[in-house]
């Protein structure tokens, strides 16, 4: 935005200029040339008065000898033709001169006893000489003509001059513009530049829960002024907006545990005591129970993922290897050979422990999805940008059209409806990676399945990772 202001100030300089420049020199051109025509129109009728008489007695002996101290004097060419068109006298500078067209088209004025006209503007480049054609009369008798050759070298050469001021000139005012509007744009954009720059820290103040730092700095116009200010304001009144929700998610979350724990027991406590009719309608409270409990948790754990933590330098060996051991039991447990693939060494950056959460949730949906006899496979990969942690399993997967919505809090798909779960899961890895500086994608293999692909920025050191050979183990 601001190159296209300087832009646009630095056109109307260059309009203003060039509206000055260009009349004044043509101008300028215009009065030099027509100072030129003046001298050499009253020369060429001095001359004519002064071949009225040799042309007259047939003697032009003391013309040719005029004719001669003005050639050497002005270095113009001077001609005198009689009443036929015959050339009589020539200035010594010029032995056989020539005429050109327009200059013949002038000698026929004159013979026809007119006056030669004014030449248009002469360009610095027009070579062209001046040729001035006048009549010598004897009362109203034709007696010859006079034409000057005059060379416009000199004017053409006061005309680049003058030109080659205005511009230098005009490119003067340009630089003096753009010196004049880089601070008048600057000071302009100051509101909007930190407006821009504002609104990703904002953002991220208020993901982390802090108190967004203000971007008016009381610089710039009134109304660019005014709208930081407002801006300022809405950013705070949004930062308290989400603490607020933030807060009431995990108090709401919290403070319903104690009363769902003493439901808990209260139900347990009540087993062998029911009425046989009724034994159903208290396993199924106790399941309900179970259901809101987990979806408790998930709140808190949404809870705690939309809260920003500093980011370190996180071992992925480690993290992928913790979790592999924790969830190898329950696997084998469900029939679920559980592998490791990819290479070692590997190491990112992100919340502490956020590999571990990453992997909880995706490895309790891939058992919880894959059939008896699956391969759930844990995959770690290094690309130019990111260090991915992926989990594959060979479950049913999901519909082309739902990857998108996979993410989503609470969503679930409508062929797992049935399925334990809160539909939080994916939404608190995809939070948690996101605030790391990665993301998340769903993908659908070739052979069936999910893929879930976490993908965190790299180390400090990019230079040890994926250093080891790939492995793969189970």
């Amino acid at each position: 935005m601001g190159g296209r202001l300087l832009v646009i100030m630095v056109f109307v300089v260059g309009l203003l200029a060039a509206g000055l420049g260009v009349p004044l020199a043509l101008t300028y051109a215009a009065a030099t040339q027509q100072n030129l025509f003046t001298e050499r129109f009253a020369d060429t009728v001095y001359f004519a008065s002064r071949s009225e008489r040799p042309l007259t007695e047939a003697d032009t002996t003391s013309l040719e000898q005029e004719l001669r101290r003005w050639d050497e004097l002005y270095r113009d060419a001077v001609l005198v033709f009689d009443a036929r068109g015959e050339q009589l006298v020539v200035s010594s500078r010029i032995p056989a001169p020539a005429l050109s067209e327009s200059g013949r088209a002038r000698v026929a004025l004159a013979v026809a006893r007119q006056p030669s006209e004014p030449y248009p503007l002469l360009m610095p480049w027009d070579d062209r000489p001046l040729v001035l054609a006048e009549p010598v009369l004897d009362d109203t008798e034709l007696r010859g003509v006079v034409v000057t050759i005059s060379s416009t070298a000199a004017v053409r050469a006061e005309e680049l001059r003058v030109w080659s001021l205005v511009a230098a000139a005009a490119l003067l005012a340009l630089a003096l513009g753009v010196l004049v509007a880089l601070p008048v744009v600057r000071w302009i954009l100051r509101p909007v530049r930190r407006l821009d720059e504002g609104t990703g820290r904002v953002a991220a103040a208020v993901l982390a829960g802090a108190r967004p730092e203000p971007v008016s700095d009381g610089s710039g116009p009134p109304e660019l002024r005014r709208l930081s200010a407002s801006f300022d304001e809405m950013a705070e009144k949004v930062a308290q907006a989400h603490s607020a929700q933030r807060a009431f998610v995990a108090d709401a979350s919290h403070q319903l545990r104690n009363p769902l724990t003493a439901l808990r027991l209260r139900l347990s406590n009540l087993d062998g005591h029911v009425d046989a009719a009724a034994t159903d309608d208290h396993v199924a409270a106790l399941e309900e129970v179970e259901r809101l409990s987990t979806l408790l948790d998930g709140l808190l754990a949404l809870a705690r993922a939309e809260r920003a933590a500093p980011l370190v330098e996180v071992d992925v060996d480690a993290g992928v290897d913790d979790r592999i051991e924790a969830w190898r039991p329950l696997a084998e447990h469900c029939g679920l050979t559980l592998r490791r693939a990819g290479p070692r060494g590997l190491r990112a950056t992100g919340p502490a422990g956020v590999v571990e959460t990453v992997l909880d949730a995706l490895l309790d949906n891939a058992v919880k999805f894959s059939p008896d006899g699956g391969t759930i496979t844990v995959s770690t990969a290094a690309t130019a940008a990111h260090v991915e942690v992926a989990v594959r399993d060979t479950g049913p997967g999901l519909a082309a059209d739902e990857l998108e919505r996979a993410t989503d809090r609470f969503w679930r798909s409508p062929g797992q409806i049935n399925t334990d779960g809160s539909g939080l899961g994916l939404a608190i890895v995809s939070r948690t990676v996101e605030l790391g500086g990665g993301e998340l994608t769903l993908e659908l293999p070739a052979g069936g399945g999910l893929q879930v692909v976490a993908r965190l920025p790299p180390g400090p050191d990019r230079s040890q990772q994926g250093g080891s050979a790939p492995v793969q183990s189970e």
